[in-house]
């Protein structure tokens, strides 16, 4: 993306199967939802380190304060989501059908709405302590979801959050 960008526009991206990785300028200020939603094949999200709302560790996509993971690329499969994240974003693994593996740090508090929606090759997680809701269609659609644990902690659970998790 070159340096004259300041925004990239809700589903900017989506859908580009043929896309490996995207680098982000420091230009950009704003990227909306569903940005980089359906790329099966974007392993990497890489934001300039001069860029003062996003960064990138592990070519997944976070705000600066590493507080909020954004989004994962579609074509990742494992993920260790680190311990200063609080959030997991909207979308934020939408579509991720590569996806196998998932640690969610005992940091995260939230999970939005359709945050892990069609992660067909998820067999199994687990909601640390520290989440207190989970949002709409959270895991929707995961059909090789097998096991999940959810603690005491959890307050609200959205919306069809696991519809379509046959093996569930």
């Amino acid at each position: 993306i070159p340096n004259s960008v300041t925004s990239i526009g809700e589903s900017a991206f989506s859908g580009c199967s043929s896309l490996t990785s995207i680098t982000i300028p420091n230009s950009v200020t704003s990227i909306g939802e569903k940005a980089f939603m359906s790329c099966s094949s974007l392993t990497s999200i890489e934001v300039n380190v001069n860029n003062k709302n996003y960064a990138s560790i592990d070519g997944i996509l976070y705000n600066k304060n590493i507080t909020t993971l954004i989004c994962c690329p579609g074509g990742k499969t494992s993920i260790t989501i680190p311990n200063s994240v609080t959030y997991i974003e909207d979308y934020a693994f939408y579509d991720c059908d590569a996806l196998t593996s998932i640690t969610i740090p005992n940091s995260v508090t939230s999970i939005g709405y359709c945050a892990f929606e069609y992660c067909s090759s998820l067999t199994s997680i687990t909601i640390p302590n520290s989440v207190t809701s989970i949002g709409d269609y959270a895991f929707s659609g995961c059909k090789s979801l097998t096991s999940i644990t959810i603690p005491n902690s959890v307050t609200s659970i959205g919306n069809d959050a696991f519809w379509n998790c046959y093996n569930l």
